[in-house]
């Protein structure tokens, strides 16, 4: 068994007992979240599409740890203009722990 969520603008397939790595989540560790923005449910040949979301179904996750992703390094150059500029970023994200998956 299968469904496809939509979390923070992105879609990702999940089963029970997957680890995922989301957007932040404002929420505290060891929480529990129910997500309800479930596009697809699949359970064997059972598929049950939504339009847009599949009404009565939901995931039930939990908050494992608030993380950051690896650093992302921007550099911007203008040759002869002894202009560069060097900066970094680290994407702020959630990881979580899938329970259960309600149809």
């Amino acid at each position: 068994m299968y469904a496809i969520l939509e979390i923070g603008g992105k879609q990702y397939k999940v089963a029970q007992e997957d680890i995922i790595e989301v957007n932040k989540i404002e929420q505290e560790d060891n929480s529990s979240v129910t997500l309800d923005k479930v596009l697809l449910v699949a359970n064997g040949q059972d598929i049950k599409v939504g339009q847009p979301y599949v009404e009565g179904a939901s995931v039930e996750a939990e908050v494992l740890a608030q993380t950051k992703a690896a650093k992302v390094v921007v550099y911007k150059y203008l040759r002869r203009k002894d202009s560069h500029k060097k900066t970094g970023h680290r994407q702020k994200l959630t990881k979580l722990l899938i329970k259960k998956i309600n149809n």
